[in-house]
């Protein structure tokens, strides 16, 4: 992303030290609030040492841009505690599958080569694409693209799992493209309507909302990312979606939300706190 941030070495330190108080905050608050409703999940997931998780047999392959990257260390710490095998192939300042304009088009040249590679090395049976801030082309090359991105998955003998961004700062770079921003969601979700059942579409503003600026939303401070405690819900959020969706016993948040994922030198570069 364009906005992401640097960090000195001697910040990312002072970071890692503040993570033990930041995470008894986020098991008592931003886990346990944002996630209300959400089932407890299974004991029997543990990456603590104490225990060995279940394989359920998914293997899941996440894609999107960086915002799906400040995700993916929380994410895949979940999956993984679930029984689930996890690769993280988000890329920052990029990651999309549609061809739009030529911006975009290039882009996603470089995701339909990754993507082809990570099938081949990492032989996922769930892809699972958020929608990116690169999402860039008309309604109808929004719709074309996640078809082709269904078919490559079928093809591959994946199932395929959309998913929704979360609200973003609009600042002057996006200005020009908030119009298939805001449409690229709506697409994906025809498609998933059109699939008879065979793509999946998760609307995830059950878990953030509408407005970047509320708290709902948990941004870091540049408007667009998600420190530890927001990438925690969102693991819990989406872990417990695929678990209703794909039959496995999601892992309790404090089986994970403990882990080493919190000194991600990612966060660090968003100067989380």
């Amino acid at each position: 992303m364009h906005t992401e941030t640097t960090t000195s070495p001697r910040r990312a330190r002072r970071t890692r030290r503040r993570h033990p108080l930041l995470l008894a905050s986020l098991l008592t608050t931003a886990t346990a609030v944002a996630l209300t409703g959400c089932g407890a999940g299974s004991d029997s997931a543990d990456t603590s040492g104490q225990g060995t998780p279940a394989k359920t047999g998914k293997r899941v392959l996440w894609m999107g841009d960086s915002i799906a990257g400040s995700e993916a260390p929380a994410l895949g710490a979940a999956l993984k505690a679930s029984g689930v095998a996890f690769k993280d192939a988000s890329s920052t300042g990029g990651g999309t599958v549609v061809t739009g304009d030529r911006m975009a088009g290039q882009i996603a040249r470089t995701t339909w080569k990754d993507l082809a590679e990570n099938i081949t090395s990492f032989r996922p049976n769930v892809i699972a694409y958020q929608i990116t801030t690169y999402d860039w082309g008309t309604s109808a090359q929004q719709r074309a693209s996640y078809v082709k991105l269904a078919k490559t998955a079928h093809r591959a003998g994946a199932e395929l799992v959309l998913v929704s961004a979360p609200p973003f700062k609009i600042d002057d770079f996006y200005r020009k493209y908030e119009g298939a921003i805001r449409s690229a969601p709506k697409a994906a979700k025809q498609v998933a309507a059109a699939a008879d059942g065979k793509v999946r579409f998760l609307d995830a503003d059950a878990l953030w909302g509408t407005d970047a600026t509320a708290d709902k939303a948990q941004r870091s401070a540049d408007g667009v990312h998600s420190c530890q405690q927001g990438s925690a819900a969102f693991a819990r959020w989406f872990t417990d979606q695929l678990g209703k969706e794909l039959s496995f016993e999601p892992a309790a948040p404090e089986k994970w939300a403990k882990g080493r994922w919190t000194a991600d030198k990612r966060f660090g570069k968003l100067g989380c706190g």
